[in-house]
């Protein structure tokens, strides 16, 4: 794990921005496509704004996002929403979005139909994840029942959680299925996330905070882009 720590989150966002749109640039000019996983939240809105107006050939560009909520992107509270507001506008308007929200009546219904979506997609170039104060990333919940089957060696590319501590049903990519990206981000702001993120470098438990499957991977190695403030 590599830590950047920054003086506050405009400089963190301004550094951030340099790196993936060099990372994005790089991967069109080498296979000409790139893929970019994101996660929903307050934290990263900034970013995606500044993102949004970096001139780059984004028509080759395809997002998607480490989880959401199982809810359609009129609700408020859908990570979707969140990302078509804040980075799928301006230069990157022009970016192919792959929804993980299907009309069904329960997130393990949709699973069929958005298997069928990712299923093509190769290794990503970038993935940004987020983490909550019980260790949690995208929707791999140390709560849920399903948490076991998401940081599994062998599970499928998605899966449908039921956190018992947060609400909504969720669709989150596997641990497997992140971890296959040519450079993997953790984006924290706060003091907060800080010391959760020290425990949980100091222990080794995945079930108990499953952000260490990621903290403890090498290839790709997590770098943490950290801001108190």
């Amino acid at each position: 794990m590599q830590l950047c720590q920054f003086a506050d989150s405009a400089a963190l966002n301004q550094d951030f921005a340099d790196r993936l749109t060099l990372i994005l640039t790089d991967a069109i000019a080498k296979r000409g496509a790139a893929y970019l996983v994101v996660s929903g939240g307050r934290t990263p809105q900034a970013l995606f704004s500044k993102l949004s107006q970096t001139p780059l050939d984004w028509s080759k560009v395809t997002i998607t996002l480490a989880d959401d909520r199982f809810l359609p992107d009129t609700e408020a509270d859908s990570n979707e929403r969140l990302v078509k507001a804040t980075l799928l506008q301006q230069h990157a308007s022009a970016a192919t979005f792959i929804s993980l929200y299907a009309a069904t009546a329960r997130a393990e219904d949709a699973i069929p139909e958005l298997l069928q979506r990712v299923k093509h997609l190769p290794t990503f170039d970038a993935v940004i994840l987020g983490m909550g104060e019980d260790g949690h990333t995208a929707s791999l919940f140390p709560c849920s029942a399903e948490v076991t089957a998401g940081l599994a060696e062998d599970a499928p590319d998605l899966l449908a959680v039921n956190p018992t501590t947060a609400p909504y049903q969720r669709i989150s990519f596997s641990k497997r299925r992140l971890l296959n990206s040519r450079a993997l981000f953790l984006h924290l702001v706060g003091e907060s996330k800080l010391t959760v993120l020290e425990q949980a470098q100091s222990a080794r438990d995945e079930l108990a905070m499953p952000i260490r499957a990621f903290i403890h991977h090498t290839a790709p190695e997590l770098t943490v882009m950290f801001a108190a403030k």
